[in-house]
């Protein structure tokens, strides 16, 4: 059984202690958070077998603990990243692995200098929905795949933490574009490299708390020609919004995983919906089994299994320094209102 301590108690901290729980060979034993009433309490909620722990350092130190999640915001994963290489644990960091592709390299470096094993936590590419569009796709169902578009939106961030674009290094098209960025090159091919991006973003709702965009649209250039279109938002009311459409030379396929089994008109609260879900009553539209719908589970079990093995996960944190640039580009695209190049040295 594969020890695995959780970085962060937060939202996607509880998301992935969640989806340990669909994992067969691994068990979350240790938590720590800036805050250590926190830990106590994740830790508390999480098993009898979770030991919380004050800090960074004593989580990675502790011998219990193979494998390290880092779910905290973006400005302390370096300082994370460092402290597990330190002591030799394999490392999984959600995303974007950095705030800028300086930043992302710095990260990359460190595992690499240390030799240990990393997984870039993108679950948009483990989904059930994505995952069976790659498959489809692959099959040659669609022929030649030609353009991508996708959107992730909702209403704003749980925490205070990312609404501060100078600290967390962006505002909506990093924390959510990195999701279709990468989903884009899972779809168009890793090796078809995004040569171009033209952006735009602004802050049209929530300039009483953020100097970041709220809005943003890219497009971004492959060297085979294809062209993705990806939109990010945080002024969309009424929960999650998840929507790929993808158009080949002999047909489409769409998923939309906010579209669920279930909906309907309630005038009474029945407790937790969908994340990001902006009332309790009226339509509603909850997702059941968010933790697998979304692709958390899978991509939990993909990584342990491949940590187990010694062997290379689908995502990497080559990936995350490769997402990095490419949205790097796009907010230079922002400032100059022309097509910026992706560069390769971050």
């Amino acid at each position: 059984m594969i020890g695995v301590g959780i970085l962060g108690s937060g939202f996607i901290a509880e998301t992935y202690a969640d989806s340990l729980l669909d994992v067969r060979n691994a068990e979350l034993v240790a938590c720590s958070s800036r805050s250590f009433e926190r830990a106590e309490a994740f830790a508390k909620k999480w098993g009898p077998k979770v030991t919380a722990h004050r800090d960074i350092d004593a989580l990675c130190a502790d011998p219990a603990v193979e494998l390290v999640v880092i779910a905290l915001p973006n400005e302390i994963h370096l300082e994370a990243v460092g402290i597990a290489a330190g002591h030799g644990k394999a490392v999984i960091c959600t995303k974007p692995l950095a705030r800028t592709g300086k930043e992302a390299q710095e990260i990359l470096d460190i595992v690499q200098r240390a030799g240990i094993w990393h997984g870039y936590a993108e679950c948009a590419v483990f989904s059930p929905n994505i995952a069976k569009a790659h498959q489809m796709i692959q099959a040659g169902g669609i022929g030649n795949l030609l353009t991508m578009r996708a959107r992730e939106a909702h209403s704003g961030p749980h925490a205070p933490h990312f609404w501060n674009a100078e600290l967390a290094g962006g505002g909506a098209l990093l924390d959510m574009g990195c999701h279709t960025v990468e989903s884009a090159r899972h779809f168009f091919g890793k090796d078809n490299l995004i040569t171009e991006v033209m952006a735009w973003g602004a802050t049209l709702v929530h300039g009483d708390k953020t100097t970041g965009e709220d809005t943003a649209i890219a497009l971004l250039k492959f060297t085979g020609g294809q062209l993705a279109t990806i939109e990010s938002s945080w002024i969309e009311k009424g929960g999650m919004q998840l929507r790929h459409e993808l158009v080949g030379s002999a047909g489409r396929i769409v998923t939309d995983t906010s579209v669920g089994p279930v909906w309907g008109f309630i005038e009474k609260p029945v407790g937790y919906l969908v994340e990001k879900a902006d009332s309790e009553t009226g339509w509603v539209y909850p997702v059941p089994e968010e933790t697998r719908a979304y692709g958390f589970s899978q991509q939990m079990r993909h990584f342990v299994e491949h940590f187990a093995a010694g062997t290379t996960p689908l995502e990497t944190f080559e990936d995350g320094v490769i997402v990095n640039r490419v949205i790097d580009a796009c907010y230079r695209s922002m400032r100059t209102g022309v097509w910026e190049k992706v560069k390769a040295d971050g």
